[in-house]
């Protein structure tokens, strides 16, 4: 078995070992082998290609930008996603527009520990893929599964865009698959991770899997839950949840994030102007709490949906 961590880890020496333009920065991603061990004895395989960097976001983001227009491909570990705000104008201002003021590609990977943990607190768990989202010139990944954590990291490295991706931590290790892919759908594209008939459920990241595990409750109550797993939130696709939506015809968009604006408004709001006829009741979206996150577990696993309140939400959606 291997987990979703393993993955990643695995993705990033494939990516080192197949091409020589390839190297990892980030704090205490060498000998140390990074916070998460995302890195562990890479810095011993790939001698002088494992890179410590200084703490400053700012000008991690800043090296591997001049790095990648001078002709290499580096990959960026942030220790939490919360700390990629310290270097946001580097990213936003910089890696997402270089291309189009300039021709010249920006093929930055930059690695964000995302979501919650119990007892991780607010200062280690935001979700940021909205965020990045907003600006053109990013690719934004959210990989649910093991195959995806490794296939996705290893397309984001090849893609000459500068690229977001948002790893769940809380999945690092509660994910186990039997082996790597050999093969994979393309960055862009959702999944259907469960079919059915009711309600369409869109998600991502690690809302997936409390998705399915509602699905997996109503199932029992004959209720056949559409479960859609989006892969990536830049870009959208929107054509895969328009058509789950005609055939349950009710959404629900999932997601880990706070509810003002993000990724599930922006489903909600496609499906809504481009798919309206196609409803048969109002949608619906579910996020965390608008607070920032606590840290007593207790607190936390309240904080953000979960298959319990998923299940209430579906359950409203569907009596109307």
């Amino acid at each position: 078995m291997i987990t979703y961590l393993e993955a990643i880890r695995e993705a990033q020496a494939k990516a080192l070992a197949d091409d020589p333009r390839v190297f990892i920065y980030g704090q205490d991603v060498g000998a140390f082998g990074g916070a998460f061990k995302a890195t562990k004895g890479l810095a011993k395989e790939f001698p002088g290609r494992v890179l410590d960097a200084p703490l400053s976001e700012d000008a991690i983001v800043g090296l591997a930008i001049g790095a990648a227009i001078d002709g290499m491909r580096p990959i960026v570990e942030m220790q939490f996603a919360d700390f990629s705000t310290v270097g946001f104008n580097q990213i936003v201002n910089h890696a997402a527009t270089h291309f189009w003021r300039t021709g010249v590609p920006c093929p930055i990977t930059v690695r964000l520990p995302s979501g919650g943990t119990a007892g991780s607190g607010p200062f280690h768990s935001q979700c940021m893929e909205a965020l990045y989202a907003t600006y053109p010139g990013l690719i934004v990944m959210t990989p649910a599964t093991v195959e995806d954590a490794y296939s996705m990291l290893l397309e984001a490295v090849a893609i000459d865009d500068p690229v977001i991706f948002c790893e769940h931590k809380y999945l690092y290790y509660h994910l186990k698959a039997e082996a790597l892919p050999t093969e994979a759908m393309p960055v862009g594209k959702a999944r259907i991770a469960r079919a059915g008939r009711d309600l369409t459920v869109v998600a991502y990241s690690a809302m997936v899997h409390e998705a399915l595990a509602c699905a997996e409750e109503l199932a029992g109550e004959g209720t056949e839950i559409e479960v859609v797993d989006l892969r990536t939130v830049k870009p959208l696709d929107t054509d895969t949840v328009l058509a789950s939506v005609a055939r349950t015809g009710r959404l629900l968009a999932v997601g880990e994030a706070w509810p003002w604006g993000g990724v599930n408004a922006e489903v909600v709001a496609r499906v809504a102007s481009d798919g309206f006829a196609l409803l048969d009741a109002p949608p619906r979206r579910l996020n965390a709490k608008d607070t920032p996150v606590p840290f007593h577990p207790n607190l936390w696993g309240t904080h953000r949906p979960t298959a319990r309140s998923i299940a209430v939400a579906v359950r409203e959606v569907l009596s109307q």
